[in-house]
């Protein structure tokens, strides 16, 4: 098993506490990047979100 296979298990398994970390630090890149851009980092961070999910319905 490789390192990637090992982090994609670790991923899944944990993937509540991934999102919370995704949706944290979406957060705070909104508060840096301000109004205008805060739809660009909504977006990026529920494309992360559904690559997590797909990881957790591997496991």
């Amino acid at each position: 098993m490789g390192f990637l296979d090992k982090a994609k298990g670790l991923i899944g398994k944990n993937a509540d506490k991934v999102e919370d970390g995704i949706d944290k630090a979406a957060d705070v890149i909104e508060d840096k990047v301000g109004e205008d851009n805060a739809d660009k980092v909504e977006m990026a961070a529920e494309k992360a979100k559904d690559v997590v999910e797909g990881l957790a319905d591997d496991q």
